[in-house]
Order: C-alpha cells, then structure tokens, then sequence
C-alpha cells in the first residue's frame, strides 16, 4: 500500500510538472506591426520566418497595416491605451513626434549590449537621426534615397551615353532640363515619369532636395524660411510639366507604369523600385536596359532626400516589458541587422556598417550604381509635424502638385501650403 502511494504521489508531481515543463519551452511571442508591403514587405516576411527558424526561444508574430498616416494613428493611438506591439517598423523622420509625444520606449545602451549592438556599428547619420532628446529609440535598418533612373534606349537616342553605354554626367539644372526634352524631341517620348497627381509625395522630396543643394533653410525659428528660393524651384521644377517634358497628373501607379514600359527616358523615384526593375529584366519583360544614377548635382552638392525604416518598441503606456520580451524583440532587431544583405536586395542601403561595408554589398548591382548618393542624404527637418507621411508632408502634396499642372503659379501653390502649414509651426507638440 504504502508503494502505492508513492506511486501515485509522483504520478501527480510528474503531471504538475509536465505543464510547468510545456510552458517552459513555449517560445516567447513578439508582435510586431510593420507598414511594409509590396516587395519591402515579402523581404520583412522573409525576415521573420528566417529568425524564427534560426531558434526557438523567440517567435514573432508580423501583422501588415496600410501605409501612411494610416499606420501612425492605429500605433499612437494603441500605445496610448497600452494595447500596441511589442515591436514596430517606423520612418526615423517621425521619431520626433513619436518619441516626443512619448508613443515610444527609449531603448538603453546596456539593453542593446545585451543583444551584441553598439550605435557604432550604424552610420552616424542614421544613428543621429534614431535618437531624441539624448536618448535612443530606435534601431536603423536602411536609408532609401530619391535616386534618377534612365532608359538607355531613349537616352542613347538623344545622345546622352559615353561609349560604355553609360549616362554622361548631368550637372546643373540647364543639362537635366536639355537631356529631359532631347528624349522627348529625337524619341517622341516622354523625357521625365514622376507621381504628379494631387497627394503626390515626390514633388516634396524632390523640391527638400533642391532647396538643400543651394543650401536654402526649410524652417527657422519656427517659421518657413525658403523665401524666393523655394518658389524659383518649385517654377523650374514645374516647367518640365508645363512645357511636355513630362505629363502632369500621373499618380504612381502610372508614373512608374509609364518608365517601366518603355514611355519615358528617365524617372525620378525611390530606390525601393529597384526590384521590380530587376525583376523584369530577369524575366525579360521590361524591353529596355535601365541604368540608375544619384540624383544631379544641379547647385552647390548632390544632397538628396531620403528617410530611413527603422524599429521602435512601443511604449504602451509605460508598461514595464517582460524581460523574456524585451531580450526577444532586441534579439530580433539585432538579427534583422546582422542579415540586412537581403533587405540590401531591396534597393536600401543597410544602415548596418558590417553588412554596408561588406565587399558583398559593395558589388551588389544595381545599388552600386547609386552608392555614391549614401554621402549626400538629408531628411526633413526635425518637427513634431514632419516626416513621413507627417502633416506637412500631406498638406504639401495637397498643394504643390497644382504647380506642375499649371492649375497655381509656384508662388501660389506655395502661398496656399505655407497659410496650412505654418499654424503647426506655432502649435505645441502633442504630448499622446
């Protein structure tokens, strides 16, 4: 009897334990949101079930929200209520209006230790740009400039390839406005497909970059400061609208349409279109060879704009993180880092120095064509009301594409964006 006892004793203990043991091995579940889709989108995809696949201590759980504005209201507003993920993809040029509204957790130098990170293993400028207030918040994993596409098909048609089949170089206005109409008079196509249409975002980054190449200030002391500046380039940039060179009121979708078959000699956009341009000529539907060079130098320097996909660990109302979490989110930043040659693929340029400096990255095409714009990259200026899909942004391809269509004169368009604009200038910066 008495062995009996002892029999069924261990039995319960062994059954006790063997849900404590269950638990135990259970992987901690990270949830992350990201605003990534189309291309950007599969390679986070592939990100994740890599990492997850790697262990099995950590497992993350990826959701797919809208781009935009839309994206940013769901994860400020479910931080504030301490309902939001443990990990987020976010635009370093928000992280003043999300650090500073506090919807983000800083993120400490022994808790990046503790994942094997340093801030020197990132570029300085996307390191600088991670952090607020002397803190950091974020961890970069790219940098995504405005670079220039071309056709060499029409550009050699109007007589702008060297005899490697490469673009002569392109500097100052007067040479990028001859080489749009030369395709466009010795081709009968379109010189320039850019996004034109209203709520358009290209004419903001590309106008940031051009009041930065004649080093004009956007904002100073709290109010705009572009002055005369702005309104002449916003003028000639509309000009190769107004005159042919380019059709006014494409929206994206058509604009990159347009270049991708075969309609326009060049194309000022993101690198993020460059997979799709490698997969076309892959499957040899795109009809044409493409080269990609950095935006012209058409003032003082080749700065460019750009913005930067970053992680964030939301603050979800200062709720303290479990600390199996929290090693598990750093952990999942730190292995995104470390295999960002992938992401590279993209069209991005890692923000991860081992990895960006790697002879694998160096000769990876066609990102070496462009490499060079890395050294001249700007981001909005700093603002609770910048940014990615920020209110000035929004209230800028409200307006400013009215210029390219000949609707509003430049000084117009701009009188009508600075009048919406500047009342956010003057506004205290929320506080969520």
């Amino acid at each position: 009897m008495a062995q009996r006892r002892r029999f069924i004793a261990a039995s319960l203990v062994l059954g006790m334990g063997m849900p404590l043991l269950a638990r135990a091995q259970r992987p901690t579940e990270v949830r992350l949101w990201t605003l990534l889709s189309g291309g950007d989108g599969a390679r986070m995809r592939a990100l994740v079930e890599d990492f997850n696949a790697s262990q099995r201590a950590v497992r993350v759980v990826s959701t797919t929200l809208k781009w935009g504005e839309p994206f940013y209201t769901k994860l400020i507003t479910s931080s504030v209520v301490g309902a939001g993920p443990d990990v987020a993809t976010v635009h370093l040029s928000r992280l003043p209006n999300l650090a500073g509204g506090g919807v983000l957790r800083a993120i400490s130098d022994a808790e990046l230790a503790t994942a094997g990170l340093r801030g020197s293993d990132y570029f300085p400028r996307q390191w600088e740009k991670s952090r607020y207030e002397g803190r950091n918040y974020a961890i970069p994993l790219d940098m995504h400039p405005m670079v220039m596409y071309y056709n060499k098909t029409l550009a050699d048609k109007a007589g702008l390839l060297d005899g490697a089949g490469v673009l002569k170089p392109i500097v100052g206005y007067e040479a990028l406005t001859a080489a749009f109409a030369g395709v466009k008079a010795r081709s009968g196509k379109a010189g320039l497909a850019m996004e034109a249409s209203q709520g358009s975002y290209a004419i903001w980054r590309l106008w940031l970059s051009l009041l930065n190449q004649r080093k004009a200030t956007l904002i100073e002391n709290g109010r705009f400061a572009y002055g005369r500046a702005g309104v002449e380039e916003l003028a000639k940039v509309s000009a190769w609208f107004t005159r042919g060179y380019g059709p006014a009121g494409l929206d994206y979708p058509a604009s990159t349409s347009q270049f991708m078959g075969g309609g326009a000699g060049f194309m000022l956009n993101g690198v993020w279109e460059v997979p799709e341009l490698v997969r076309a000529t892959r499957q040899r539907t795109l009809g044409f060879e493409y080269g990609i060079v950095p935006l012209p130098r058409l003032y003082q320097d080749a700065s460019v704009w750009t913005d930067s996909h970053a992680f964030a660990i939301p603050s979800n109302e200062d709720k303290t993180m479990d600390p199996a979490k929290l090693r598990g989110v750093l952990a999942f930043m730190a292995y995104v880092s470390r295999h960002s040659m992938g992401w590279a693929e993209g069209g991005h340029v890692p923000a991860y120095r081992p990895v960006a400096e790697s002879a694998a990255a160096k000769a990876l095409m066609p990102n070496a064509l462009y490499a060079e714009a890395a050294q001249n990259v700007v981001y909005d200026p700093d603002g609770w009301y910048m940014g990615a899909a920020g209110p000035v942004e929004a209230m800028a391809s409200k307006f400013m594409p009215g210029a390219l269509s000949g609707q509003l004169t430049p000084a117009e368009a701009l009188d009508m964006f600075e009048k919406e604009a500047s009342r956010l200038l003057r506004k205290r910066p929320p506080r969520y």
